[in-house]
């Protein structure tokens, strides 16, 4: 058995290469304000009973299962599928252009299932993390490796890359997952061209660093805050938001007495620099894993009578939070 990724059409509709060129979906949220919205119009509910399968594409893994955003840039569809496998397709055709296969270890660290959520694609290049904790930079018109660094041995911090990075200007920005192991966190940018590291943020403070007073003895060593859903950029702001995972051990506060920043919270942070510029903490000291790790969408919306620039997360105890994204 094997996995299946299907496109579908209405026969009286503008053929599918039209519908692809004329709106990509170049980045995991569709675009960088996490929407997942397109302004496309050929489906909707008087047409949507009578959609068909044009094509299916296989993959060749079914284990953990199909957990990708696909992308679309200018008619190829660019995805991945379980155990680091990237193609690139032609959208309107279902036909394979290139295929890349991370050649995974056979130890890869403490993960859940093998699965990835996606890519990202800029500056010509596709980029990807990998279940050992790699970045991978791949030529965007052929699929050859361009460069491959290692972010962290996952042999030490069992940690690896499952969310999809995010490209800001020169910079790939990816997450990381360990938020239930003895593991500190952070997120860090590589340059695109040569993945040279740019910065590092750690989303638990060290000595010396504010918050870190909020962390009990040295429990901010391996106290989790993981990354690993994909953040969101407002260039108008020049802001990045990320969401912060939960505290480690997530049922389990004794031994880490304080509120614990910066987990469970939303960070907006300077993305030439990695500077933090605010954060929010939604949950102070978790104990119920309750991490707010997902989506930070960007809309502007009137509060009051008053146009605002807003951010609005849900975390995974079910609660909404919105908040004014250009001070928190």
């Amino acid at each position: 058995m094997t996995r299946l990724l299907l496109l579908c059409s209405i026969a009286f509709c503008i053929s599918a290469q039209e519908n692809v060129t004329r709106s990509d979906w170049p980045h995991y949220g569709g675009q960088r304000s996490a929407w997942r919205y397109s302004a496309l119009d050929q489906i909707n509910r008087s047409n949507v009973g009578r959609l068909q399968a044009v094509w299916a594409f296989q993959t060749g893994k079914v284990e953990g299962g199909f957990n990708a955003t696909p992308l679309v840039v200018d008619g190829v569809m660019y995805v991945s599928s379980s155990w680091n496998r990237i193609f690139a397709i032609q959208a309107d055709t279902g036909t394979e252009i290139w295929h890349y296969f991370y050649p995974n270890p056979r130890e890869i660290g403490i993960i859940y299932s093998p699965w990835t959520r996606g890519v990202a694609v800029g500056a010509g290049r596709v980029f990807t993390g990998t279940l050992d904790n790699y970045v991978v930079a791949l030529d965007q018109k052929t699929g050859r490796e361009l460069w491959r660094v290692n972010v962290e041995d996952m042999r030490q911090c069992g940690c690896n890359i499952t969310g999809a990075p995010l490209i800001v200007k020169d910079k790939v920005i990816v997450g990381v997952t360990g938020g239930d192991s003895a593991h500190r966190g952070y997120l860090t940018a590589f340059d695109v061209n040569t993945g040279r590291r740019a910065w590092r943020f750690w989303t638990i403070p060290g000595p010396g660093e504010k918050g870190h007073e909020t962390w009990a003895g040295d429990s901010w060593k391996y106290g989790g805050g993981a990354t690993w859903m994909t953040g969101s950029y407002d260039p108008e702001l020049n802001l990045l938001y990320w969401g912060v995972g939960n505290a480690a051990a997530d049922f389990y506060g004794e031994a880490r007495k304080g509120t614990n920043l910066y987990t469970d919270s939303i960070i907006a942070l300077d993305p030439d620099t990695g500077k933090l510029k605010w954060f929010h903490q939604e949950i102070p000291h978790d104990v119920w894993d309750f991490d707010a790790a997902f989506e930070c969408v960007l809309l502007d919306a009137p509060v009051n009578g008053v146009e605002r620039k807003l951010l609005l997360n849900v975390n995974k105890g079910g609660y909404t939070f919105v908040m004014d994204r250009t001070n928190g």
